[in-house]
Order: structure tokens, then C-alpha cells, then sequence
């Protein structure tokens, strides 16, 4: 059943996309967990001097993600990690096991969230929700090098 809401917008924007601006960020994991990446891509938001576009994030990996989720209690993240390894456990019996016991639920783990995202900029800030953070996904038991390539393409202060 569809309910009568209000709805509303802002003001139309259309501006070209004359800038393209990237950068390679790399990540020293911990091993399994949450790192959050918000600080470090608004960082390259204002050092790209955007202004109104669109934000990508790719990882180059696949026993690592990305998502964008809650960053106000940290026990979502702790039942988000719980999730993942209900949905992908590392006693299942995988036929692909010669990384360790832990690869082939990573891999799964990637598959059902994310290796890239996108976030619109306008203002140049990122329009991400007030509680909302970009995480990267280490789904490996191990310490890890992650690279993760961020890109702007839009309007920016010199273009």
C-alpha cells in the first residue's frame, strides 16, 4: 500500500563536469574490522577543492569492502560483523581454503556488500546522512594493505 507523504526539493543545480581529481589511499589494517575513512576522504574533498559533483571510492581488493553505515554506536558495527559471519562462516566447508580458513568467507563477505561507492558532493561537503560514516571492511583475520582509489569528477574551485 502506497501512503500520501510530503515531498519536497531544493533549488535545481547543472553544473559541467570539468575536473577530474584522484588518489590512491592506503590503509594498514588491523585484521578484521571497521575502519572508518570519513576524515580522510573529506580531507581530499577540500585538497581537490570540489565543489559540486560526484565522490567514488573503489577497493582493489576482493577479501576487503567498502559501506556506508552508522557511525553514532559502535555496536551496530559489532552486529554488522556478527551478520557477515552468520551469512559467511568460516566452518562451512569451502572447497577454496588455500589463503587459510578465512579467505573464502572474505570473498563472500565482499560480494555481498561493496567494492565501490559513491557520494554526491554539492556545497563541497560530502552529503552524507548525520550519522553516517565510510568504512572500509577488513573481512581477513590478518593484518592487511588495502588500497582504496577515491575520485572526484565535477566542479572544483580552479575548474
Amino acid at each position: 500500500m502506497t501512503v500520501l507523504s510530503s515531498i519536497s526539493r531544493n533549488a535545481l543545480s547543472v553544473v559541467s563536469a570539468s575536473s577530474v581529481a584522484s588518489s590512491l589511499l592506503t590503509v594498514q589494517t588491523v585484521g578484521r574490522g571497521f575502519v572508518d575513512l570519513t576524515a580522510e576522504v573529506a580531507k581530499f574533498v577540500r585538497e581537490a577543492n570540489a565543489i559540486e559533483g560526484q565522490l567514488t571510492l573503489f577497493i582493489r581488493h576482493t577479501s576487503a569492502s567498502l559501506t556506508i553505515q552508522e557511525n553514532a554506536d559502535p555496536t551496530v558495527l559489532r552486529d554488522l560483523t556478527v551478520a557477515l559471519d552468520r551469512l559467511a562462516p568460516e566452518d562451512f566447508g569451502w572447497s577454496h581454503d588455500t589463503e587459510g580458513p578465512d579467505d573464502m568467507p572474505a570473498h563472500v563477505k565482499t560480494m555481498l556488500s561493496a567494492t565501490s561507492l559513491q557520494v554526491p558532493v554539492m556545497k563541497g561537503k560530502l552529503m552524507l546522512g548525520t550519522w553516517q560514516a565510510i568504512y572500509l571492511i577488513e573481512h581477513r583475520r590478518r593484518p592487511h594493505v588495502r588500497e582504496v582509489v577515491v575520485q572526484f569528477v565535477g566542479k572544483t574551485g580552479s575548474g
